[in-house]
């Protein structure tokens, strides 16, 4: 045999074993996804198309096999049109990945101009060619896009994630609210430090107060701030204020903004870097100045976290969220050792003390469980300044940030249920005579 004659003998004899190997791989590969294959054709008409392409991407040596005729006429893959080489294969897939495929460098006219994968587009008449509406890269993207929000909003409805304000669920009994006993039992603290008679705690007059407001203004209509803006969480990060009470307060003030539609003024001065002991002392000019520079607040909430045992913690589940409880409390201006605080006077009493009865009601019946009963104690925390003053102990140092955070859905809502009037109705028929 001639030396020329070998060579060939040898090529055609490494041609034979790739082209076997390439039968074998394609005829297992094949086995596997046919059966899918046949029910998409069958099933989905065209689109079938599309499962077609991105299998064949998946195993370019078989693509390169066939280019070649290796499985012959009777084993060519149904569906496919005219095949690249290898390299255009690879040199494609590595266009549409990096997202240029448009971008110059397009295949030659007729060998997937235009569309990522390499397929060449259907001609219209005239032999203008049509445009592709969609890459297979891009329909499979918008795809699985569409899949991971359907499967996150299904996620945080099964979770919880996304509050939804409650409707009515446990309408007050007018039994607890018949006699002092009973108003103070169901609803009230009172620290040892000072005192509260029936004169104070009278559940017709508290709920006659009409505590709500127009959301309509000029300017703001809620403050919030902090008198003590050091107080942080379990798993706050030191020196970043958006996870300390400052930050809650930034979370509740867009709640009641996006979606109540109130205006609030957030103010985040720092009276207690040094101490505590003088920070209502501190920050009573401030919030002085502010409400003159802002006349058209009516409504003032001095939101706080509070200190407990560590042992104890103040987190519920509320519809999958872990959510921090929180109180209202009251300041009566008041000791048993001195009586009364005359230079502590609040003309304002008898509507705080309204005000933050009529948030507790609305709490229990909406949320219950959420809130510790209304905590009073002997001074006056600033609570002379409006009518509207509601000072929040929302956790405690031992919640996490996110639990606090969770807190100030209903907490909004529990405003606006207030604020808005929509309580009147209950309010109505507790008071109503039997």
């Amino acid at each position: 045999m001639e030396e020329g004659q070998d060579v060939e003998t040898q090529a055609s004899l490494g041609e034979e074993l790739l082209h076997m190997a390439g039968r074998e791989i394609g005829n297992a590969l094949y086995r596997q996804f046919v059966p899918a294959f046949a029910f998409v054709q069958e099933n989905a008409g065209d689109t079938s198309g599309i499962f077609q392409k991105q299998v064949n991407s998946l195993m370019p040596f078989c693509l390169y096999a066939q280019e070649y005729g290796f499985y012959g006429d009777t084993q060519s893959i149904p569906g496919t049109q005219e095949s690249l080489s290898l390299e255009e294969i690879l040199l494609a897939e590595s266009r549409e990945g990096s997202g240029d495929m448009a971008d110059g460098g397009e295949l030659e006219a007729g060998e997937g101009e235009g569309q990522a994968g390499g397929e060449a587009l259907p001609e219209e008449e005239g032999g203008e060619t049509q445009d592709a509406e969609m890459s297979l890269d891009e329909l499979l993207r918008a795809e699985n896009e569409a899949a991971m929000e359907a499967s996150q909003a299904l996620a945080e409805q099964e979770t919880g994630q996304q509050f939804i304000p409650h409707a009515l669920k446990n309408p007050v009994d007018s039994q607890m609210l018949q006699d002092y006993e009973s108003l103070v039992q169901n609803f009230y603290t009172i620290d040892s430090n000072t005192m509260a008679g029936s004169d104070q705690l009278d559940a017709k007059k508290l709920l006659e107060k009409d505590m709500s407001i127009e959301k309509e203004s000029a300017g703001p209509q809620i403050l919030i701030f902090h008198t003590h803006s050091q107080e942080t969480f379990a798993d706050s990060v030191p020196g970043d204020e958006s996870t300390s009470i400052v930050g809650v307060g930034d979370r509740l003030a867009d709640i009641l903004t996006q979606q109540y539609g109130y205006q609030v003024l957030h103010h985040k001065g720092q009276y207690d870097v040094e101490t505590r002991d003088d920070a209502y002392s501190n920050a009573l000019p401030a919030i002085e100045q502010v409400l003159a520079e802002n006349p058209s607040i009516e409504v003032v909430i001095d939101l706080h976290r509070d200190q407990m045992a560590e042992e104890t913690r103040l987190v519920m589940d509320l519809d999958g969220r872990p959510t921090a409880r929180f109180m209202f409390f009251n300041g009566l201006s008041r000791t048993k050792k001195t009586g009364n605080i005359s230079y502590l006077y609040n003309e304002n009493q008898e509507e705080n003390l309204a005000f933050s009865f009529q948030m507790q009601m609305a709490a229990v019946q909406y949320y219950p469980g959420l809130t510790r009963k209304i905590y009073l104690k002997g001074y006056r925390y600033n609570m002379h300044l409006k009518p509207r003053y509601l000072l929040v102990e929302l956790g405690a140092q031992n919640n996490t940030v996110e639990e606090a955070m969770n807190a100030c859905d209903p907490l909004a809502h529990i405003l606006d249920l207030v604020l808005s009037g929509q309580t009147r109705q209950q309010t109505d028929s507790l008071l109503a005579p039997e």
